[in-house]
């Protein structure tokens, strides 16, 4: 909604009110829905396997594990892998509907850019790629956030004071590691010259 306050209105004062819809339909499929929703994931599930793990490792519970014969790798970090990966493509798809409807709620009833208008433009800009791309992406950011903060957890030591080091670290690195992948996919997977917005100016 941010978003849509910030250009709707320069895109309607030159007369380019039909191609508003196919701007937020790309903007939010291709960038914001995937890194925001992963940003939000980032603090609050990464920031939560850490220090679960964490706690775990220097409460010696890994230990037990160990001594009843079951891996830690794959008891306690696997799972989590799994579950971010498979979660954050829905989550994302969540977002971005409910982004773009809020965002065509805002639009017409701020600046008079009819839902119909703002849906069909969208309608028509967006390729499933655009959808599916938002969706890779997302499983990556959801690997890279288990995958860090779970090795963060486990590698634990120093008892609470380490649990509270490794938290802010698994986040700190997640969001990093994040943002240097959005880079590089979004460079793999959108090359040369785009037309989708030709497509939604009808």
């Amino acid at each position: 909604m941010a978003f849509t306050i910030q250009f709707v209105r320069e895109f309607t004062r030159l007369g380019l009110h039909r191609s508003v819809g196919g701007v937020l339909a790309l903007a939010l499929s291709r960038e914001l829905t995937p890194v925001v929703t992963t940003v939000v994931a980032a603090g609050r599930v990464g920031s939560a396997f850490a220090a679960e793990l964490g706690t775990m490792q220097v409460s010696e519970q890994t230990d037990t594990l160990r001594v009843l014969g079951a891996q830690p790798v794959d008891y306690l970090v696997v799972p989590r892998v799994l579950a971010c990966v498979l979660a954050l493509p829905v989550l994302t798809l969540m977002s971005f509907v409910l982004g773009l409807a809020s965002s065509a709620f805002l639009a017409d009833s701020i600046f008079g850019v009819s839902t119909s208008i703002i849906l069909e433009s969208a309608r028509r800009a967006l390729r499933p790629w655009d959808l599916i791309s938002s969706l890779l992406k997302s499983q990556v950011f959801g690997a890279i956030i288990s995958v860090v903060s779970c090795a963060w957890g486990v590698t634990t030591h120093g008892g609470a004071k380490g649990v509270a080091e490794s938290t802010t670290s698994a986040v700190v690195i997640s969001l990093v590691g994040i943002f240097i992948a959005d880079f590089a996919l979004s460079c793999l997977f959108f090359q040369g010259a785009g037309d989708s917005l030709k497509y939604a100016m009808g």
